[in-house]
């Protein structure tokens, strides 16, 4: 959750998606970043009577050796962990750019 209009958290969204990814817009408020064999990241903005509500889901996009990603992520010790931590730090980013409270649900 990010305490500021939509539009304000859909620009800052838009200008810190992560390096070497592709980037394509969904639609209004949806962008997905793509990078790697496997990756592929979708954002979205929606209302909430908070403020924006912030949503980060993770595909397995790989077109070869796919029954191999959900194996190798489960070795790498704390990779769920690692993400949400990634997605946390992101918010705390959008919040300190907009001048506003984040919270991580």
């Amino acid at each position: 959750m990010v305490a500021a209009p939509v539009e304000q958290v859909w620009q800052v969204l838009l200008g810190q998606g992560p390096g070497g990814a592709v980037k394509t817009e969904l639609g209004e408020h949806t962008v997905a970043y793509q990078g790697g064999w496997w990756y592929r990241g979708e954002w979205s903005v929606t209302d909430h009577p908070e403020g924006t509500r912030v949503v980060h889901r993770v595909y397995n996009v790989a077109e070869w050796l796919r029954w191999g990603v959900p194996l190798a992520n489960r070795l790498f010790i704390g990779f769920d962990r690692q993400t949400r931590q990634a997605f946390a730090d992101g918010l705390v980013r959008i919040g300190e750019k907009l001048g506003c409270p984040t919270r991580l649900t």
